[in-house]
């Protein structure tokens, strides 16, 4: 009785913060990108990571995923971290904050088409409104701008990225389950080698971050946008729908906005804030609001 009736604050907590921090990342990555090539300040963060998750890992002798589990946290790895932010990394030397948070937003969308390709949800036409209906909102807000101040390459790696993030969530749920730290471990430091491989053929210079605004930036993304959000984000992906944890991604433009327009001076146009919100009704229409058919 005491169970049934027992309400679980400690998920909404853990995706609240996630959504601060997620938020948070892509106006911290622009500064990192300014003090260190995008690959290597990816892999330095994403490495310092990891060795933070493997020394609890060892410490409090957590089991490690074995055979298909650990296959799936591998496939995780590549897919979510290599891979997606090698795109977002690089993109990100061209494009705004808050551009790039508002593509985000379409995770969800990606997540939900992801999912009913693996027959983990069934198909609701609401979904392929809402998807339409937040492409529109993309191209109200920033339409004018593609080819011209918004390179289209960079745009395109935003979304490629954002997509790989949401088929490593869909592909995660589909493997047993494992501890979240030893998950992101064994995740952050397949991504790492991926990130070095790629700064090692991009004939990128291996060096620490050389002023303030940067080593502050990287702790952030060690600390808070790597060891503390990917925790958190499969703490609550182990407990909702890889949908129901993308919706994340719908709230990121909105941290970010503020965050961009605060610490960066990044101009926010009425324009991109109306081609924002429809971006956000249309994934609300696609993946959050409730068909009264089903």
């Amino acid at each position: 009785m005491n169970n049934t009736n027992q309400f679980d604050w400690q998920t909404p907590l853990a995706f609240f913060v996630v959504v601060i921090l997620g938020g948070s990342n892509a106006v911290a990555v622009r500064f990192s990108n300014l003090g260190l090539p995008p690959f290597w300040g990816a892999a330095i963060r994403f490495g310092t990571a990891a060795l933070i998750f493997w020394l609890i890992v060892l410490i409090r002798k957590i089991e490690l995923p074995r055979k298909r589990a650990l296959g799936g946290v591998v496939i995780f790895g590549i897919l979510t971290i290599g891979f997606s932010f090698s795109m977002l990394y690089w993109a990100l030397l061209y494009i705004p904050p808050s551009i790039t948070m508002v593509i985000g937003a379409l995770g969800p969308l990606f997540t939900f088409f992801f999912a009913l390709a693996h027959g983990q949800e069934t198909f609701r036409w609401q979904s392929l409104v809402g998807g339409l209906m937040a492409f529109v909102g993309i191209l109200l807000g920033i339409g004018d701008r593609i080819g011209d101040s918004l390179p289209l390459l960079p745009i395109l790696a935003v979304a490629v990225g954002f997509a790989a993030v949401a088929e490593g969530n869909v592909i995660y749920k589909s493997f047993p389950k494992s501890n979240p730290l030893s998950v992101n471990a064994i995740a952050l430091s397949v991504g790492t080698v991926m990130l070095l491989l790629v700064s090692l053929f991009s004939h990128e210079s291996w060096t620490l971050p050389a002023t303030q605004n940067t080593w502050i930036a990287y702790t952030y993304l060690v600390l808070g946008g790597s060891a503390a959000m990917f925790y958190l984000y499969l703490f609550v992906l182990g407990r909702w729908t890889a949908s129901a944890t993308s919706y994340a991604f719908l709230l990121f433009p909105v941290v970010t906005i503020l965050i961009s327009s605060w610490l960066t001076g990044e101009v926010i146009t009425s324009r991109f804030l109306g081609g924002t919100a429809v971006v956000l009704l249309g994934v609300w229409i696609g993946v959050i609001a409730k068909s009264k058919a089903s």
